[in-house]
């Protein structure tokens, strides 16, 4: 196990971007896995298809995107370790986050066929109580991550965090597509 670490260690140092994508599909993977079979209890009924498009989220999408992220907050130089902090966690919550949670939302029902119009009700939807949410998780996790964890191991702590919330975010995101079912369902009976 601990050549594993070292190994998985050395490809995050030497292939951030490779390492990272791939840490990110894993994980939004399983954080579907998770909530279709533990939250939603699904079992034979599991959606693959779900699970694809969340792994291919994670792996094409937020994990490029998420260690271009830390690549540039770790780049900027502030005049001390706790301003560090500070503007780290809120450039990260008040710039990145909004944007990648409408991005999320958006992309799935883009994804899953919706197209603009799915996408547009999806956000209108989710977006608001998610983003509150993950400033309840998030705000607290950076600040640990920004001031004790090294640069290169950052994008660790947020996944290993971010396996629990991608389990949430594929509930709710399904949640979403559902009521959306109903919702057209009401509309073609009238």
């Amino acid at each position: 196990m601990a050549s594993v670490l070292r190994l998985y260690n050395a490809a995050l140092i030497r292939r951030p971007m490779f390492a990272q994508s791939a840490t990110a599909a894993f994980l939004f993977g399983a954080g579907d896995v998770i909530a279709q079979q533990i939250i939603e209890r699904q079992g034979k009924n599991h959606d693959f298809m779900r699970t694809a498009r969340l792994t291919f989220y994670g792996g094409a999408f937020f994990g490029p995107a998420l260690t271009k992220w830390y690549q540039l907050l770790n780049r900027i130089k502030f005049s001390s370790p706790t301003k560090a902090v500070i503007y780290r966690v809120w450039l990260d919550q008040a710039i990145l986050t909004p944007v990648a949670v409408g991005f999320f939302f958006g992309t799935m029902s883009i994804l899953e066929g919706k197209g603009i119009s799915g996408a547009q009700d999806r956000i209108g939807t989710a977006y608001t109580p998610t983003l509150i949410r993950n400033w309840g998780v998030f705000i607290p996790t950076q600040i640990i991550n920004f001031a004790i964890v090294p640069h290169h191991l950052r994008f660790v702590v947020v996944s290993v965090v971010s396996l629990f919330w991608n389990t949430y975010l594929s509930a709710v995101n399904a949640s979403s597509q559902h009521q959306e079912a109903i919702e057209s369902d009401k509309g073609t009976e009238k």
